[in-house]
């Protein structure tokens, strides 16, 4: 076995997790990328994650490693929603957690609260798609979409650690790479806004939000590759960014492509040759399981160690932000005696991967 890892962890991308008491299907729920209950019969228990969380979080509850769903389920509810994430979130060992309040369903915490039960510093990371969706709803007109938008991503990057854009899910990542002119930004506000604004679909719109942001300085997360039913993953592959990559890399801001399976290779190529380009493996690492060293081991074929990031995009479930770390430290540990690194050596380069990177590109304090 190789030696542990035992490094230090900032989650630079993650969500709220639910604060109220969760039945079984409901826990279920947040075991699957799915929108859609599994079959007759069936549980999302029986995949991959579904062991990690049995694995891990299991003696965290005081039951035995392997401990059977109904047990599990019913131990975490004996316990009450505040205990039981109070122990998980804070045995995921995290240093800082950098939360996307974009997903902030019924009973979701917010980053204060998550912040309380876990006892690590928690920075808000602000959802491009819904500034816009705010600003919409607040009755402005097609003229004054634009001015009102920069006002609030000024206003919002205050107290903001960066922004991220799921236009990924709004349209794929095969946009035109260049910024919208203000003639183009009018004419699909006035179309937006005439239909009751709402969802931000359009891909005008879109990408205007994006340049927005990147206008500020300020890093820019981008959801790639695989994620719920919400996207064709056809158009999530991250090569399909290179002209857009290449186009914003004097604007300041670092890029970080979050999740990126199944095409991490990509990824890391676009790491190696862009330098302002980040990347991670999010919750691609407890989904894969036991191979999630295989996938980390990829990743790091191209890119460089200082371009790799931890982050878990853990939402809903507590469980996600243990399994994360503790599949993350576990994958690293054998990936880095593979490629024969020991010694101070792998203490360093664990660190640079699991916290210092992240350090670095959102200006945290060690």
């Amino acid at each position: 076995m190789a030696d542990a890892v035992d490094a230090q962890l900032i989650d630079h991308h993650c969500h709220g997790v639910a604060g109220r008491a969760l039945d079984r299907m409901q826990l279920e729920s947040f075991l699957t990328e799915s929108d859609r209950p599994p079959p007759p019969g069936c549980s999302t228990f029986d995949s991959s994650l579904g062991l990690a969380v049995r694995r891990h979080c299991g003696p965290v509850l005081d039951l035995p490693p392997g401990a059977e769903p109904e047990v599990y389920v019913e131990r975490r509810a004996e316990l009450g929603p505040d205990e039981a994430n109070r122990r998980l979130l804070r045995a995921a060992g995290l240093e800082a957690m950098l939360v996307d309040t974009g997903l902030s369903g019924d009973g979701v915490l917010a980053p204060a609260e998550l912040g309380r039960l876990s006892g690590v510093i928690t920075h808000e990371v602000v959802r491009l798609e819904s500034l816009a969706e705010a600003v919409a709803a607040q009755g402005v007109g097609a003229a004054e979409f634009a001015p009102a938008f920069a006002g609030a991503l000024r206003e919002v990057a205050t107290d903001a650690i960066a922004f991220k854009s799921i236009i990924a899910y709004r349209h794929g990542l095969d946009f035109d790479p260049l910024p919208p002119s203000s003639t183009e930004v009018a004419r699909a506000a006035d179309g937006w806004l005439a239909r009751g604004g709402g969802r931000l679909d359009d891909v005008v719109l879109l990408r205007y939000v994006l340049w927005e942001a990147l206008g500020t300085g300020m890093p820019v997360q981008l959801h790639t590759g695989f994620g719920d039913t919400d996207e064709d993953l056809n158009r999530c592959d991250p090569a399909l960014l290179t002209a857009f990559l290449r186009a914003c890399e004097g604007s300041g801001s670092s890029v970080l492509l979050l999740h990126c399976y199944p095409y991490h290779r990509q990824a890391a190529y676009l790491a190696n040759v862009l330098p302002h380009v980040y990347f991670d493996l999010g919750l691609t690492i407890p989904y894969v399981g036991p191979r999630a060293a295989a996938v980390l081991a990829e990743a790091l074929e191209l890119a460089p160690f200082h371009k790799l990031l931890y982050s878990s995009d853990a939402y809903g479930l507590s469980e996600l932000f243990l399994t994360g770390a503790a599949g993350f430290r576990d994958a690293l540990a054998e990936v880095l005696t593979a490629f024969g690194v020991h010694g101070r050596e792998r203490v360093r380069i664990g660190d640079m991967i699991g916290a210092g990177t992240a350090r670095h590109v959102y200006g945290l304090s060690a």
